[in-house]
């Protein structure tokens, strides 16, 4: 029987991506985005879409297309600094933010990708994190529309000694977008260095994952110890070739030593 998943073109991949969906996209700064299904999904007319990634691209680049397009409704992340957009929308109003410990965010896509609903860490305890007040909304005068409420904590003993844990729910969503260096036709995926960052935890998040990918294999020419996601995880592949645009965030660089 075949489990062959791949799929023609990446506008063919998100064609059945609605309105008001949410999103989990892999990446880190724009390292390892799904850019050619992020510029398919912008051309595909999208709107009102519930985003959960790291980062929020740039103002021309990565997820910064769609919040330029006004097609982002939430964006749930845990870094957002560079993208002045991003930063405008947020505090006229226009845009819902719920900001998320790195760590944590993590978290919450892998158990979401597991069958766990929720967990207890340490991370956020004593903080807004956990005591609610963080704005997730601003109102067009600056006042705070709409804050995160407060959420759980319990003392249990750890390590020892009685600690206190605040209580974070597990993130699934309706898609996921994500960028692998390899994949078999089977949705088995491997991920190039950094790139591998937040991917495989996005993907397992999705009800639906959608991965493009520069190399495309038959199955078993993959080596199994280095398949970082199985195939069970993803539902669609395209293949985008190795060729695409790369973009470095932030180039910086030291002058050449002259030698003398």
């Amino acid at each position: 029987m075949s489990i062959d998943k791949t799929v023609g073109s990446a506008h063919e991949a998100v064609a059945d991506i609605p309105r008001g969906a949410s999103i989990a996209v892999g990446g880190f700064g724009l390292c390892g985005i799904p850019m050619v299904l992020i510029q398919a999904l912008l051309d595909q007319g999208a709107d009102e879409l519930s985003i959960v990634s790291n980062n929020c691209g740039v103002d021309d680049w990565g997820l910064g297309v769609l919040l330029a397009a006004r097609r982002i409704r939430k964006m749930t992340s845990s870094y957002v600094g560079e993208n002045k957009e991003f930063e405008r929308q947020f505090l006229s109003g226009e845009l819902e933010v719920e900001l998320t410990p790195q760590g944590t965010l993590a978290e919450k896509l892998r158990a979401g990708g597991s069958g766990i609903p929720a967990f207890f860490t340490q991370t956020g305890v004593g903080t807004p994190v956990a005591e609610g007040g963080l704005p997730r909304r601003y109102a067009a005068d600056g006042s705070v529309a709409v804050a995160s409420e407060p959420k759980e904590v319990r003392r249990m003993p750890y390590r020892g000694r009685d600690r206190e844990f605040v209580l974070e729910e597990a993130i699934t969503t309706d898609f996921a977008l994500v960028h692998a260096a390899a994949a078999d036709t089977h949705g088995n995926l491997i991920f190039e260095q950094s790139a591998r960052n937040f991917s495989p935890l996005a993907a397992m998040a999705g009800a639906v994952c959608i991965a493009q990918v520069e190399r495309l294999v038959q199955p078993g020419e993959l080596d199994p110890d280095a398949i970082h996601l199985p195939g069970v995880f993803v539902d669609r592949v395209v293949l985008v070739g190795p060729d695409i645009e790369k973009r470095i965030e932030r180039r910086t660089v030291r002058a050449a030593e002259t030698g003398e």
